[in-house]
């Protein structure tokens, strides 16, 4: 079930569960129960919040996920993807792409939609538009991206998450302009403070955010924020509501469209204190797909790009 952004991240912090310190995922289980938890633990969050569970978009990050395993979540009705690396991100839509017009092509074959968790409720169209019918996935960029390889990103992406600086925002809006089409980005701010982090700097964002805003072609839609890497989900604590509160100044400025809604923080190892802290949009990898093999880890990892 792909779930939504259709309000706007609550300013008030709940009360923080037990629950919160559990096991990221039982390696064992299938892929199924293990988005069925997901998906559980992200409403009850929600719910400590004041919020809907429906309310919390899931964005399942793929960076070491096989193939089959984006396949069987694709059929379980799951919608939004993620990739930190561009050539990756290329690589995993073409290869879906091929799949899901293969699959429609085959004569009087329905697609599979929900077919382990029980179809997905109807819902209002969230944030980023109308849900994607049965079959279509919306990809997002959420790694450090550089400006020679925006053009694909932006051919690719429904919401780019890694804007940091205005000289990407411009090329953006280069690419945008040509395809007169507008890109929808979220602001990257380094909120932890940590040199290893990519993101503005949090002193920079409101005015980054205002030059942007000015352009006619990129849409700054919110902001995402990655905590330090730690065992403990409650050291996010302090980065992720620092982003809140950023996120709320920015927003009640007037220096913004109406559609600065989303926030976008949180991982498999903290999304339950990012939802207590008003995120509405979560980057899960792990908790779905299974812990990576340390010979698959490279550099990236190091900042927590990637989950």
């Amino acid at each position: 079930m792909a779930t939504s952004t259709s309000s706007t991240p609550t300013p008030t912090p709940a009360v923080v569960s037990p629950t919160i310190n559990r096991p990221i995922a039982n390696p064992d289980a299938p892929l199924s129960e293990r988005y069925a938890a997901v998906q559980a633990r992200i409403a009850a969050a929600a719910r400590r919040a004041g919020n809907q569970p429906a309310d919390i978009m899931l964005v399942a990050v793929t960076k070491y996920a096989e193939p089959d395993q984006i396949r069987e979540l694709i059929t379980l009705g799951h919608a939004d993807f993620a990739e930190n690396k561009v050539q990756q991100l290329i690589q995993r839509a073409a290869i879906i792409d091929e799949w899901i017009a293969r699959h429609k092509a085959m004569p009087g074959v329905n697609w599979p939609r929900g077919i382990s968790t029980g179809s997905p409720p109807v819902r209002e169209p969230d944030a980023l538009g109308p849900q994607p019918p049965a079959g279509h996935v919306r990809w997002h960029m959420i790694g450090h991206l550089q400006r020679n390889k925006a053009r694909k990103v932006v051919e690719l992406c429904r919401l780019v998450h890694s804007v940091d600086s205005l000289r990407l925002a411009e090329e953006i809006q280069l690419i945008a302009a040509r395809r007169e089409k507008p890109v929808e980005v979220l602001l990257q701010v380094n909120t932890s403070g940590e040199p290893s982090k990519f993101g503005c700097a949090i002193g920079a964002a409101i005015h980054l955010a205002e030059q942007i805003e000015t352009m006619v072609q990129v849409r700054v839609r919110g902001l995402m924020t990655m905590a330090p890497h730690s065992p403990k989900p409650e050291a996010a604590r302090a980065t992720f509501a620092r982003c809140r509160e950023l996120f709320l100044e920015i927003r009640d400025s007037g220096l913004v469209n109406p559609q600065f809604n989303i926030l976008s923080m949180g991982m498999s190892g903290d999304f339950e204190v990012a939802i207590d802290e008003g995120s509405n949009l979560v980057r899960v990898g792990s908790a779905l797909f299974g812990e990576p093999k340390p010979e698959m880890l490279d550099d990236d990892d190091t900042d927590g790009a990637t989950d």
